[in-house]
């Protein structure tokens, strides 16, 4: 029996078919990754796994609740991850965040979220997309060719294209309170990946 099985699937392949990595988005070959990372928790910030929390409504301060994800330099970089908005009793929390991490950068990239579920690039203040309400579950990936693009896609659609520099960068994810915004805010992440190619 257990020779037959054997036979069975060395004949339908199944046993010498290694899976290749499939993002979701953009074509490969992909590399899937595991960048080791820390957790940040200012302010009132507080982090439980991947449920991140800003228990205040302050205007001010540094309020955040993130993962910081390993830095890398060259190629192409491509991360994925659901956010599911629990709460949001402020607005323009910061969601994804690439940060340049050369001396004297910072925030290159920041997709944040307004009350009434607008999604918004930071820096310009562009629409992203609209729909990421309380309840709702939305999927984020970003693709970095780092020297040259940074494209964000909503719900696998492309929605955000910026040039970008050479250099080293890193990815973060959480609850973070913008300049102008303010909690409290709740936001569960699920389904994080990486990959590079």
């Amino acid at each position: 029996m257990l020779k037959r099985l054997a036979g069975f699937m060395l004949a339908t392949g199944l046993l010498l078919t290694a899976q290749p990595a499939h993002a979701q988005v953009e074509s490969g070959p992909w590399t899937q990754v595991s960048p080791s990372f820390s957790v940040q928790q200012r302010g009132c910030g507080k982090v439980s796994d991947l449920t991140f929390t800003l228990t205040c409504s302050t205007g001010s301060g540094d309020q955040r609740a993130e993962r910081r994800y390993a830095t890398h330099g060259s190629g192409t970089w491509q991360f994925e991850g659901s956010f599911r908005i629990q709460s949001l009793g402020g607005s323009r929390i910061s969601l994804k965040q690439t940060f340049k991490d050369d001396p004297g950068a910072g925030p290159y990239f920041m997709l944040a979220v307004e009350r009434g579920g607008r999604l918004y690039a930071v820096h310009g203040g562009n629409t992203i997309a609209t729909g990421a309400t309380v309840g709702t579950t939305v999927r984020v990936n970003t693709v970095h060719v780092v020297g040259s693009t940074h494209r964000t896609y909503i719900n696998g659609s492309l929605k955000h294209t910026v040039g970008s520099s050479g250099g080293n960068f890193y990815d973060k994810f959480g609850a973070y309170r913008t300049a102008s915004g303010q909690g409290p805010a709740t936001v569960v992440w699920s389904n994080i990946r990486f990959w590079r190619k």
